[in-house]
């Protein structure tokens, strides 16, 4: 899987109710507004970089 040519479509999968606001911000900045919410993002170190802050909120799948 080359990085930047492929997507990961990435789920919110648990709430971000309470969290810190920095993770607040990476799963906004993914575009993820509400549980369950799918995205499909491309697959850049930035994406990456927001998703492994945030992985244990997320459900990530590679396209």
């Amino acid at each position: 899987m080359a990085v930047g040519n492929s997507r990961l479509k990435i789920t919110l999968v648990k709430s971000v109710s309470g969290r810190l606001a920095a993770h607040k911000a990476c799963v906004a900045g993914l575009g993820l507004r509400r549980m369950h919410h799918s995205v499909e993002v491309k697959d850049t170190p930035e994406n990456r970089g927001m998703i492994n802050k945030v992985d244990y909120l997320l459900k990530v799948e590679g396209l």
